[in-house]
């Protein structure tokens, strides 16, 4: 439920799995999957120094969040997709694992992330009056592996079409995406100076 709202992380793994094939794709996806069981591990087990480290923390995340999602839809609107495809061949496991850290990275700066969870899990009722570490950890397992099932079935959808795609597709697609992300982007960072223009205005 967390992970298919299709914001900018979305565009990014559909954008590298145009791009790269489906495995990278799927990689970048879990790099998301894995950054929301951390999420769900803080929010399930009621880690208060974490949860008020990120509360404390909130504004610097998002900041730093924010930025680098503006620096790489710039980089993809700069992206010559012809190299890109030569590289594809060759993706490596750097290619692979920075493709997992950068998403990793980018969904881990969102810190209203746990408390999506706590709410979420509050709301469902799922832990019931007497939650046990069995059940925690059948959901924290249930999170990783609901959001890699998605990013591999979303992955897998858009890689049928991706032979479709003819060079000059690719570099409007690289344009447009480019261009969703870095404004996406630029909304998070003016969002993070909201707090403190209602402060101002109070």
């Amino acid at each position: 439920m967390v992970s298919i709202p299709l914001g900018p992380i979305g565009v990014l793994i559909i954008q590298k799995t145009i791009q790269k094939g489906k495995l990278a794709g799927f990689v970048s996806g879990l790099g998301a999957a894995v950054a929301d069981m951390f999420y769900a591990t803080v929010a399930a087990f009621g880690l208060g120094i974490v949860i008020n480290f990120i509360k404390a923390q909130e504004f610097y995340l998002q900041l730093i969040g924010s930025i680098f999602l503006v620096y790489v839809g710039m980089r993809i609107f700069l992206t010559n997709p012809v190299k890109q495809i030569r590289g594809a061949h060759k993706p490596g496991k750097k290619g692979m694992l920075g493709d997992f850290l950068s998403i990793f990275f980018l969904t881990a700066s969102n810190p209203i992330a746990v408390f999506v969870f706590v709410a979420v899990f509050a709301g469902a009722s799922i832990f019931g009056s007497n939650p046990t570490l069995r059940i925690e950890l059948f959901l924290i397992l249930g999170v990783l592996l609901g959001g890699a099932l998605w990013w591999y079935t979303l992955s897998t959808i858009i890689n049928v079409f991706r032979s479709k795609f003819r060079l000059k597709q690719l570099f409007w697609i690289n344009k447009i995406s480019g261009i969703v992300i870095a404004i996406l982007g630029f909304l998070a960072f003016l969002a993070c100076f909201e707090p403190i223009k209602s402060f101002l205005h109070s």
